[in-house]
């Protein structure tokens, strides 16, 4: 490809054409790589979850984040923290599944943070909605103790390893590692 010319799309925005693998690492021109996700798809909450917990189950978290991405961009004001929060764990999953431990467990944190203050604060319009699950099924208790346990845990074996990626940590599996995200649907 020529260096001077940029990925634009049909509205002449700048995007990355690259392939791109399971994580969502940029891949070599040419290199077959994972289908990405369509950006700006608007789905009901629960095909949001169904897609998203699918990639999970697939070990592509990155994809995951980016349909959270979209109920969070296009939902109604008073979801976003949800979709945003969920979109953290994602991405934090897909941080940790890189290797990258210290990113991976600061953003598990931040999801799980922005969870609780949405279960604390009842975030939704009808008080009450939120107890052991937020609407639409979500185990939100559960998200928050996967998150917390699994930062944990790759914070600690990173230390371990001595302090980072450079130093050796290992990446988990995304797959293996997948939170469920409605408990009741598994």
């Amino acid at each position: 490809m020529d260096e001077t010319h940029r990925d634009r799309d049909a509205e002449g925005r700048a995007r990355n054409a690259r392939p791109r693998d399971g994580l969502g690492r940029p891949l070599p021109y040419g290199t077959p790589g994972v289908e990405r996700q369509p950006e700006g798809v608007i789905r009901s909450p629960d095909e949001t979850l169904r897609e998203a917990q699918r990639l999970l189950d697939a070990g592509m978290p990155f994809h995951a984040h980016e349909v959270f991405e979209d109920a969070w961009k296009s939902g109604p004001e008073e979801e976003r923290e949800l979709w945003r929060g969920l979109a953290q764990l994602a991405v934090g999953l897909t941080h940790t599944a890189r290797g990258n431990t210290t990113g991976g467990a600061r953003l598990l944190r931040r999801g799980a943070s922005a969870l609780a203050e949405c279960a604390r604060s009842g975030g939704f319009a009808e008080p009450g909605e939120f107890g052991d699950a937020v609407p639409y099924g979500i185990g939100v208790s559960g998200l928050i103790d996967w998150a917390q346990e699994l930062a944990g845990r790759v914070e600690t074996a990173d230390g371990q390893a001595a302090g980072g990626r450079a130093a050796g940590a290992q990446p988990v599996d995304a797959a293996e590692e997948a939170p469920c995200l409605r408990p009741e649907r598994r």
